[in-house]
């Protein structure tokens, strides 16, 4: 089994991200501008991220978070798995989410309370993760960084 922390190590090295990268030309990323999906029902599915996890939506229907947000992780991963991988499972969408939580245990109370079931929680070196799907069975990965490593 393939673990977050195996596909995020620049987060074990925080002293990384204040080292100044030389200098670029124009014309490069800056970062990732969103993460969109189909959906049989998106309003409903987008209902379901607002009312049970919490993410406020903008009037067009979508969610606009910060990157500058207090806690936040200063990185946001990107990364590909292999076609046969299993980590993603048990949904059999060919992407998986990953939210950074501030207190893993009191949001997954939160989530237990609004019936959401957990598929499993693991702690770890990097800090807590806990997994959960969504109403499409998309798998969420939520994770609460260790502290000194957001």
């Amino acid at each position: 089994m393939i673990h977050i922390r195996q596909l995020v190590p620049i987060l074990a090295v925080g002293a990384c991200l204040a080292t100044p990268l030389p200098a670029e030309p124009p014309g490069h990323i800056t970062g990732v501008g969103g993460v969109f999906f189909r959906s049989k029902d998106p309003k409903a599915l987008m209902a379901w991220y607002r009312d049970v996890l919490g993410i406020g939506l903008e009037a067009w229907g979508g969610a606009a978070m910060r990157y500058d947000a207090p806690g936040h992780p200063p990185v946001v991963t990107l990364n590909a798995f292999r076609d046969t991988t299993h980590y993603m499972d048990p949904s059999t969408r060919e992407y998986m989410l990953d939210f950074a939580v501030d207190d893993l245990t009191a949001f997954l109370d939160r989530l237990k309370a609004k019936g959401v079931a957990v598929l499993k929680r693991e702690a770890g070196p990097d800090g807590n993760f806990a997994w959960i799907l969504d109403p499409d069975g998309t798998k969420i990965e939520l994770r609460q960084p260790k502290a000194g490593r957001e």
